[in-house]
């Protein structure tokens, strides 16, 4: 992991000493990236590359605090837009135990389809290896009209199994308001890493209702990926 630097003056030969001892002590402060290639970009069970391969990435800053601000792009081919740009931030900490939570906000850029620019905020809590999140449209959702107050709920379990693969589980609803109708997507997945990249493949679905409404773009499909932190 990344490390910021960061300076401290002394102003005397007694602060010398201690800009040592904070020199030894780590940084409260990380930045990490991600690269991955992707057979199809599935975002809530529906492609956004007409079945096409995706080139995904993006940048994270957090501080120990629990604060955190990111970015992240793919391409996509729908409408006029070719790509996506990701711009989130928000707080993340411990209850007590293994009980965590996390808050903030993401913005979706569509750059050519502005009418697709959404705004959400997020709400997350996590034990161990199970999650439950909320996502509230602030916007119109992804260009429907009147959609604003659109609900998206995201259900999933990690979990490691033999061999230090991970077997990761999702199911999604979207409870649509105005032009957005209702309709729920899942996922299974594993992946495991290998010489400092990470595998993974997966399986992908809607419900009938998703495929009445975005035809085969929410198909069952199966992905495959290979990604890198660094």
């Amino acid at each position: 992991m990344k490390k910021l630097a960061h300076a401290v003056v002394a102003a005397s030969l007694a602060g010398m000493s201690g800009l040592a001892m904070a020199a030894e002590e780590s940084s409260p402060h990380s930045l990490t990236g991600n690269l991955g290639f992707f057979s199809d970009y599935a975002f809530r069970g529906v492609s956004q590359t007409d079945e096409d391969p995706a080139i995904q990435g993006g940048f994270d800053y957090a501080h120990a605090s629990g604060f955190y601000l990111g970015t992240w792009g793919s391409n996509v081919e729908f409408g006029d837009a070719n790509m996506e740009w990701d711009v989130y931030g928000g707080y993340s900490g411990k209850i007590a135990g293994d009980l965590g939570y996390n808050v903030g906000l993401l913005q979706y850029f569509y750059p050519g389809l502005s009418d697709a620019d959404t705004l959400e905020a997020y709400a997350a809590l996590s034990w161990k290896g199970f999650g439950l999140k909320a996502s509230y449209s602030t916007t119109d959702y992804f260009g429907a009209a009147d959609s604003d107050g659109t609900v998206y709920w995201d259900a999933s379990f990690n979990y490691e199994l033999p061999a230090a693969v991970m077997l990761g589980l999702h199911y999604g609803y979207t409870a649509g308001e105005g032009a957005q109708a209702d309709y729920a997507d899942w996922k299974i997945g594993v992946s495991k890493e290998f010489g400092g990249f990470n595998f993974g493949l997966a399986y992908v679905a809607t419900d009938d209702d998703g495929e009445k409404l975005y035809g085969k773009y929410a198909d069952d499909r199966v992905i495959v990926s290979v990604g890198k932190t660094f």
